[in-house]
């Protein structure tokens, strides 16, 4: 339920210029000495722009409504929470030699994405300079004049957080959305070749999703209908279909799927899926932006994960005659992707219900991995995509109407109104479809670039000896262990 902020209210720098001045100038009575202050405070304003701090302007005017924006701000810190949760989680079923190498590829994230989202993601997904259904545009690079609170801008009227807090918490998602991919590439790709897909991918892929769906685009509530609370199609749609592309295009892992490769560390398993489900609360709690509203949200969180958990554990049960404890991990996940792009649309029973279907779908898919040949190493299509998916169309089908309001998502709500949860099921399936189009194809040919300028694969000795010592010079464990 991402909105698009406006700086209303800021301050510019050049009023503070102007301030400044005003304030030197009236105590300069000597007009050698007046000319002199002159020239430095022209000096000065032409330097202005390379220091100004976007912090400058957001601190000009205090948020109407601090509570709100205290959520965002708890939200943002549990959502980073995620990316070493998931490192966590990730790096517990690689086998020991590239537990390092794994985790590090969605830690890394929050360096190289972090500085890459002040600097130009957050204008290309937010800003509206381009004039575009699909891409934002170039004016709130450096997050330049972002202050105040979110503005009129479309769905943003009506929230009083500051829109600072707002780039922050996207921020997060930008993040987390790449590092989910790199599940489905662990033990095998080269760390430059990751560190470029990852850079051109967020530009190329995440920003246009999220300006699409959640800025006003082509696909969201002022284009074709389709609603996404948190990011079904946003985050996880995405990178379950690019994981599935980026898996088929780097080829297996040597010797798979003949060689038994069982997790080296269920503990990490379950502590990364612990870390996960707490932060997921600010994932979906958060995105409600307003603090009296959210309870909702984190309870229809919660709700599916366990309704996901118990569902997995229970047909383990049943078919296996044993809950595992990686199942019931996997489970929790699934049932959290699931219930992203619906938490905010629907009330307990529906969240019930999408959570025990969302896990199902998600373990048949992992059961049915390995008949299709593709080597997505660690489920992140099996969990992602197709949980992501599912979570999609059910949201569709089960949306409340009285919570899609008119007033945020006018022709969402129009089509609910006009052929009922149908409608919004086709519009939910229309976005679907684009995505898995748009993030594929882009997937494909950023592969293509990258792999042509530094290689994909890291040689076969490395691959058996371990990423971990070759590529990062270090071990997490005795090589004899191993």
């Amino acid at each position: 339920m991402a909105h698009v902020p406006g700086a209303r209210g800021a301050s510019s720098p050049t009023a503070v210029f102007d301030h400044v001045r005003s304030r030197i100038l009236a105590g300069v009575h000597e007009p050698q000495l007046r000319r002199s202050a002159l020239v430095l405070l022209a000096a000065g304003a032409g330097l202005l722009p390379l220091f100004a701090s976007p912090a400058q302007a957001a601190l000009q005017k205090v948020p109407t409504n601090g509570a709100d924006t205290l959520l965002m701000l708890m939200g943002s810190a549990l959502v980073l929470l995620m990316t070493p949760g998931l490192a966590f989680f990730y790096g517990g079923f690689t086998r020991a030699k590239n537990v390092l190498n794994t985790m590090m590829m969605s830690f890394f994230l929050m360096g190289l994405i972090g500085v890459v989202w002040v600097v130009i993601g957050y204008s290309l997904a937010f800003d509206t300079g381009f004039q575009s259904p699909f891409i934002g545009g170039l004016g709130a690079m450096w997050l330049t004049g972002l202050g105040g609170e979110l503005g009129d801008a479309p769905l943003a009227d009506g929230f009083a957080i500051s829109a600072t807090s707002f780039a922050l918490f996207q921020g997060m998602f930008a993040i987390i959305t790449p590092a989910l991919i790199s599940g489905a590439l662990v033990e095998r790709i080269n760390f430059k070749a990751w560190f470029w897909f990852s850079l051109l991918w967020s530009l190329l892929i995440y920003c246009p999703m999220a300006k699409m769906v959640w800025g006003g685009g082509f696909l969201g509530p002022l284009g074709l209908g389709a609603i996404d609370f948190a990011g079904g199609t946003v985050v996880h749609i995405a990178a379950g279909v690019a994981a599935l592309v980026s898996a088929a295009i780097v080829a297996p892992r040597t010797q798979w799927p003949e060689s038994n490769r069982p997790p080296h560390n269920v503990p990490f398993i379950l502590l990364g899926a612990g870390l996960l489900w707490f932060g997921w609360f600010g994932f979906n709690g958060a995105s409600y932006f307003a603090a009296s509203a959210a309870g909702l949200s984190f309870l229809t969180t919660t709700t599916s994960a366990s309704a996901a958990m118990l569902t997995w554990c229970l047909i383990e049960w049943f078919k296996d005659g044993k809950p595992t404890a990686v199942g019931a991990a996997t489970g929790a996940v699934a049932g959290l992707v699931g219930i992203t792009p619906a938490a905010g649309f629907v009330y307990i029973p529906q969240a019930l219900l999408i959570g025990a279907v969302v896990s199902a779908a998600c373990l048949a898919a992992v059961r049915i991995k390995p008949h299709m040949k593709i080597d997505d190493s660690l489920d992140a299509f099996m969990v992602h995509g197709v949980g992501g998916t599912v979570g999609a169309l059910l949201t569709g089908l089960l949306a409340v109407p009285a919570l899609v309001p008119a007033d945020y998502f006018p022709v969402s709500a129009q089509l609910l109104a006009d052929g009922g949860n149908g409608a919004l099921f086709l519009a939910q399936l229309k976005a679907v479809v684009i995505t898995y189009g748009f993030v594929g194809l882009g997937t494909a040919l950023i592969l293509w670039f990258v792999g042509s300028i530094v290689g994909l694969r890291v040689s076969p000795e490395t691959e058996e000896r371990g990423l971990d010592f070759v590529v990062h010079g270090e071990e997490a464990y005795d090589p004899m262990t191993y």
